[in-house]
């Protein structure tokens, strides 16, 4: 059976039969209950006019989601790149990033939980504790600015209660699975209410070490947490503070010579470390007359360390080989160490009922925004016992930005909203070769939105949004290469119509939405292999001229009975460039003008169908899929489409449940990154395609206490 073919069938027929069985339906002011926390204000999810994806606290327990990592295929058009122990860089709609080896942080897809900024830092993600999980695409220019030109990715954790609730989870599965979780809420005074929760997870990693005789130099070792306060001292004012770390002390052992994908060789196993501490503190003051008044500061530390083998294997296995006639000395390592810093200060002005304007018709918001990112990299890589590369880097980068927003509601049911944001940067940047930079920059973005309520079950939109991404530079350029030492500020336009619809006494809901997007300079990663030293590349980012997508992301949820429900969505991404070239390791220009943007697969979907008895048993069955795409701008090698079995059973009683779930139950063999390069000297560095592989099948057993 073609998994992707039936599901996308499915999805599209349940669709299509729910607009036959519109006459049937019964009339209802009833909308959906889920509401969406990363907008200014919080609204419904059929309120939002824009293409938003939730994923509920219920949903991740019915899917056995223990990280981010396992979520990201249930969202429709949105794809990851696999060169890090956790999903670091995140695509939305094909826009983003698929690797930093060098230069200065700079990303597409903002990643934010609880107010605290780890924008590129999505390795810190566990689903332990989190109410839920809003993915936004499209440019989201007026709310987050330079970090969201593909969209966001928002974690909302659960809030401190007065009522006191504790919990207690723990898991054992295959590969020596050992996750141990608990998290403890109540109030402190009538005032003062707090929440807390811990997980420590451990993992083999899924690899062996032939040559080590070791199956743990791709462990996962990660310790993470968060502690809230919620702080009432009267009516009129509130105070939020939230602190989370997250300790990950990971293993990098993934490439193959021969791309068997989990039989390693190297001598000097990888690291993929991260130590992330953040904090937020939130006032909200509802005693003026006039609005409410809201001051958000955050702050982040994290230290990270990417490190890997470079020659794949061994000194014994090279010596092995034949260089020209001699045994062959090959050994390389790679190791970036990285300090980082973010702190941010936001403020809010939002009206309330008695200072409307226009005839009291319209809500407005106005901001200020400034922030400072601090980062120190320590870069080293040795070839054959050599110095390859040393480079110590400084950068620094300040923006400030104030924004507005207006929401009006119009005659016939109609909504308009229109932001705007208006940012500056400032940057400084410095390293040990001499380079230096402090380019400054003003941009913008923003967006105008028209939704109506056309019916009960009802609801449209459209919208036009602008985003923007900051330009920048590339450090230790050859010379062949010196026309690329800047880039410029990309901007990506977005327009979108969508469909929010209830059927069948709401018991199915569905949402719809079409986008075309144009980007204008768009920044693409690029690099180029030294001839002259194979174990080297030059690693840049240069301007395309320009792209174009366009595409839908359909969602249901259909509530069959009180025991059955089934989840089903479709992305449809079409993703080209409309002139773009690229050098190969000779220096030839290869134009790729009108081919497909890279991580960028045509389709993604997922289906799902929960059963919970009254008896107690439960059961969830999940399929995710996605086509094939381009690993690359910097070559041709594709990745094979995947499609991926998910399940769960268990038994559920009031205070407890016990569970045995399976992710990729058929055992797929699904490529998460992929290069195209030459890294074997017996073979004269002749270019070849190698691949990182996904987890294989992974069993385990759950057992959960709240009390």
């Amino acid at each position: 059976m073609n998994l992707s073919k039936s599901a996308i069938s499915i999805a599209l027929t349940t669709y299509l039969a729910s607009f036959t069985s519109f006459v049937q339906a019964y009339e209802s002011d009833e909308t959906e209950h889920i509401t969406v926390s990363s907008s200014y204000r919080t609204q419904s999810l059929a309120e939002v006019p824009t293409s938003i994806a939730v994923i509920s606290e219920q949903q991740i327990e019915d899917r056995a989601i223990q990280h981010f990592e396992e979520l990201i295929g249930n969202v429709a058009n949105l794809n990851f790149s696999g060169g890090t122990s956790r999903p670091k860089y995140l695509q939305i709609r094909g826009v983003g990033e698929r690797s930093e080896y060098r230069g200065a942080p700079n990303s597409s897809v903002g990643f934010i939980v609880d107010d605290i900024d780890l924008s590129g830092l999505g390795m810190a993600a566990s689903m332990y504790d989190i109410k839920q999980v809003e993915v936004l695409r499209g440019p989201q220019g007026t709310r987050f600015g330079a970090n969201a030109l593909a969209g966001l990715v928002y974690l909302k954790s659960n809030d401190p209660t007065q009522v006191r609730e504790h919990g207690f989870k723990a898991t054992l599965g295959n590969d020596d699975l050992i996750n141990v979780a608990g998290f403890s809420s109540g109030a402190i005074t009538e005032e003062l209410s707090y929440r807390i929760s811990l997980e420590q997870h451990q993992q083999n990693g899924y690899r062996d070490n032939l040559f080590l005789n070791r199956d743990d130099t791709n462990a996962i070792d990660e310790f993470s947490g968060k502690f809230k306060l919620h702080f009432t001292p009267d009516e009129d004012l509130s105070i939020d503070f939230t602190y989370i770390f997250a300790d990950n002390d990971n293993g990098f052992d993934v490439w193959t010579l021969d791309n068997n994908g989990f039989n390693t060789l190297t001598d000097e196993p990888g690291a993929d470390n991260q130590k992330s501490y953040g904090s937020s503190l939130k006032f909200a003051y509802n005693g003026l007359s006039f609005g409410l008044f809201e001051a958000i500061s955050s702050y982040t530390t994290t230290e990270h360390q990417h490190a890997y083998d470079g020659d794949w294997a061994n000194p014994a296995y090279w010596l092995d080989k034949d260089c020209e006639g001699e045994a062959c000395v090959y050994d390389f390592l790679w190791d970036k160490k990285a300090d980082r810093d973010v702190w941010s200060q936001e403020f809010r002005l939002t009206s309330n009922d008695s200072s409307k304007i226009f005839n009291d018709s319209t809500d407005w918001l106005v901001g200020a925004y400034v922030s400072k990112l601090s980062e120190a990299n320590d870069l080293e890589s040795y070839y054959n016992g050599w110095e390859s590369e040393i480079l110590d880097s400084q950068y620094t980068a300040n923006n400030y930005a104030v924004f507005t927003q207006l929401d009006s509601w119009l005659p016939h049911a109609h909504q308009l909203s229109v932001g705007l944001r208006i940012e500056k940067r400032t940057t400084e940047y410095s390293d040990s070769e001499g380079d230096n930079f402090n380019p400054d920059e003003t941009m913008w973005g923003g967006h105008i939105a028209l939704s109506k309520v056309i019916t009960h079950q009802h609801s449209a939109y459209i919208r036009l949004a602008r985003g923007y991404k900051a330009g920048g530079f590339n450090m230790g350029l050859p010379t062949e290469l010196k026309q690329y030492k800047e880039f410029d500020t990309e901007t990506l336009i977005n327009r979108e119509i969508g469909l929010k619809s209830n059927f069948l006494d709401n018991t199915l809901i569905t949402r719809l939405a079409l986008f075309h997007m144009d980007r204008k300079n768009q920044q693409v990663n690029a690099s180029q292999q030294n001839p002259a030293k194979p174990e080297q590349f030059t690693i840049y980012t240069a301007n395309a001229t320009s792209s174009k997508a366009y595409g839908l992301e359909l969602e249901l949820n259909y509530t069959v009975t009180e025991s059955l429900t089934i989840d089903s969505t479709l992305g449809y991404l079409r993703a080209t460039y409309d002139n773009y070239a690229y050098f190969d390791k000779y220096g030839t220009s290869i134009d790729i003008s009108g081919r497909e943007l890279a991580h960028s697969p045509k389709y993604t979907y997922s289906f799902g169908v929960t059963y919970q008895a009254d008896s107690g048993l439960f059961a969830n069955i999940n399929v995710t899929g996605k086509d094939n795409f381009y690993f690359s701008d910097s070559h041709s090698e594709q990745s094979e489409g995947a499609n991926l079995v998910n399940a769960k059973i268990g038994y559920e009683a009031k205070d407890w449940s016990v569970s045995l779930w399976a992710r990729n139950l058929t055992d797929e063999k699904v490529a998460t990154r992929g290069f195209f390069f030459g890294n074997e000297p017996d073979l004269d560095w002749v270019n070849k395609k190698y691949q990182r592989y996904g987890a294989p099948r992974q069993v385990g057993i759950t057992l959960d206490y709240k009390f």
